[in-house]
């Protein structure tokens, strides 16, 4: 495993540089907040490699089923995952928590792109895993999230993003301008 920090991550952090998310009535009343760092200890940036051991999966498994993921599995599939290029999924950590591993994971949510051939060979968003923490919840971080995620698929240039969410959680993502989709989405489950 490289020791250089900047490799360690999914992708790189200058992408959630610069966000406006004003647009989604996200504002910070202290000219030191900013979405990456909304508040004192609380930090927004990418995956990194040393996030199993802060949490990650412990947050993610409050949204969904996890099933077994030991250190060897979540390296693997983050490096695959970095290599692939068309992942970015970012965690909210808090760096105050003393937990011997340098902070705890409280939320995250991933974009996936997806290379098309239609719409002149268009990149296509996909919004996954956008989960925050049971005990950090009421502190619009669940906004940040999402909010990011928004933006950073717009400055990647995709044609359209989209998910998929539970009824009780369509109007959340309609203040960021997404609309339920005439189609309908279907599944085919292999395995829980």
């Amino acid at each position: 495993m490289p020791s250089d920090k900047s490799s360690s991550v999914m992708f790189d952090a200058a992408l959630l540089q610069d966000v406006n998310l004003t647009k989604y009535g996200i504002s910070f009343k202290d000219e030191k907040q900013t979405p990456t760092n909304p508040e004192p200890g609380i930090v927004i940036r990418p995956l990194a490699a040393d996030d199993f051991e802060k949490g990650y999966t412990d947050v993610l498994a409050q949204l969904t089923k996890v099933g077994e993921v030991d250190q060897a599995a979540f390296t693997a599939r983050f490096e695959a995952m970095k290599k692939a290029g068309f992942y970015y999924p970012i965690v909210v950590e808090d760096t105050q928590v003393d937990n011997g591993k340098g902070g705890k994971i409280i939320g995250t949510g991933t974009l996936e792109i997806e290379q098309k051939f239609i719409h002149s060979c268009a990149l296509r968003g996909r919004v996954e895993e956008v989960v925050v923490d049971s005990e950090y919840r009421g502190r619009q971080l669940g906004k940040l999230i999402l909010g990011i995620i928004t933006e950073l698929s717009r400055s990647l240039k995709c044609y359209k993003t989209t998910l998929e969410c539970k009824l009780d959680n369509i109007a959340f993502y309609e203040i960021f301008g997404y609309k339920e989709d005439p189609e309908k989405f279907m599944q085919l489950r292999f395995r829980d």
